[in-house]
Parts: structure tokens; C-alpha cells; sequence
């Protein structure tokens, strides 16, 4: 499995394309925006997308996602459905940050549910249901190697926002510490935004988690 980071929007988000070495098969994880730049990393990467898989739906992480759908003719799967709502109001907020432009309203193909499977060719990632952040956030996890797509759960020595609408601080700390650092402290996570790091520095460094 191998990963490009595209840091898309004013709100340097990470574009994640997630994809087989050996096939190329892949999906892209939250396309918040500048498509032409996530169109140009997955040439440059040689990959095939076959899915666009959100985390939950906020603007800056699916603010791209209806561009890219239409772009290369492929599903949009997840977030879980607690997210309809944000998804439905996107050219809101795209209008509320002056972005405009290409954001549209998302109607996800399908949406996610927790304990369900998803794959990029071989590799087998587990959908869990973390809300707090967002009340449909999703996360994936791949077990075999150790790999966490947390999205806005959890970052390196922060934890995601539960200020915004649907967001819950009691909720966001039970889904990381019920859900997340179960997972074992030597899982490896990309987060939406900034640098990643591992589950067990995390659970004994995190002044959000200790």
C-alpha cells in the first residue's frame, strides 16, 4: 500500500491517494478541493481510482468531491449518514468562507456503516464509526499493516474540533478512546491535517488524551 498526501484548500487539508504498488488500484480519501492538483498527483502516482471515500463532510474535506466524482466517473462512498446534513449545505458554506467555485452539494452513492469492509485491491480496511468531530465521521483501518486514516478524530498532539454543528467533546474523546486507541499503540495514522503519528505516543503524549 502506498500513499500521496495532496494538501488541498486554505485549510491545508490532506488529500490522502491511497493505492496498490502492484496494481495501482486506488481511491482517493477526501477530496476538500483543488482538483486540478489531486487530478495532477494521481497522474504523476499512475493510479486508477475506483472510489472517492469520505471521512465525514465537512467542506474542507468534501468541499471537491461532486468535481472529482464527475471527473473520473467513480463512486463517492461514506461518511456514515449522520453527516447527510453537512453534505446537503456545503454551497452554503462555501458562500459563509468565500470559496465558491467548484463546491457542490454531496450525494454520497452509498453511505457507511460501522463494521462493514471496504478494499483497495488486496488490502482490506475496516470502517469504523468515530463521531464527536462530526456526528457521521468515519475512520479506516487497516489491519494487516497497521494503518489508520483518522481523518479530523485525532491528529499529532491534538484532537479534532467539537465546536462546529453536530460536533460533541464527550463524544469525540469516547470514540477516540473506545474506538481508536483499542486499535494498538503500534498503528501508524495519516490525519486531516498536519503530520501523522502513531496510536501509543498518542495515548501516553496527548495532553487531550493523559
Amino acid at each position: 500500500m502506498s500513499t500521496r498526501i495532496v494538501p488541498v484548500t486554505p485549510f491545508q487539508q490532506n488529500c490522502c491517494i491511497l493505492f496498490d504498488e502492484a496494481t495501482k488500484r486506488g481511491v482517493v480519501v477526501d477530496p476538500g478541493g483543488d482538483v486540478d492538483d489531486i487530478e495532477a498527483a494521481i497522474t504523476d502516482v499512475g493510479a486508477t481510482i475506483e472510489a472517492i471515500w469520505l471521512t465525514h463532510g465537512h467542506i474542507d474535506h468534501a468541499g471537491g468531491a461532486m468535481d472529482l466524482k464527475d471527473r473520473l466517473g467513480v463512486p463517492i462512498l461514506g461518511p456514515q449518514k449522520g453527516d447527510e446534513m453537512l453534505l446537503a449545505n456545503l454551497e452554503a458554506q462555501a458562500r459563509m468562507f468565500g470559496l465558491g467555485g467548484a463546491v457542490r452539494n454531496v450525494i454520497p452513492d452509498r453511505w457507511l456503516g460501522d463494521g462493514e469492509e471496504l478494499a483497495i485491491g488486496p488490502h482490506r480496511f475496516r470502517v469504523i464509526h468515530a463521531p464527536g468531530h462530526a456526528p457521521g465521521h468515519v475512520v479506516f483501518f487497516n489491519d494487516e499493516a497497521k494503518f489508520l486514516h483518522a481523518g479530523d478524530v485525532l491528529f499529532a498532539g491534538s484532537i479534532g474540533r467539537a465546536d462546529l454543528p453536530g460536533g460533541d467533546h464527550a463524544t469525540l474523546i469516547r470514540s477516540i478512546k473506545e474506538k481508536i486507541l483499542p486499535l494498538g499503540d503500534d498503528v501508524g495514522f495519516i490525519c486531516g491535517h498536519g503530520p501523522g503519528s502513531r496510536l501509543g505516543v498518542e495515548r501516553r503524549t496527548n495532553p487531550f488524551l493523559v
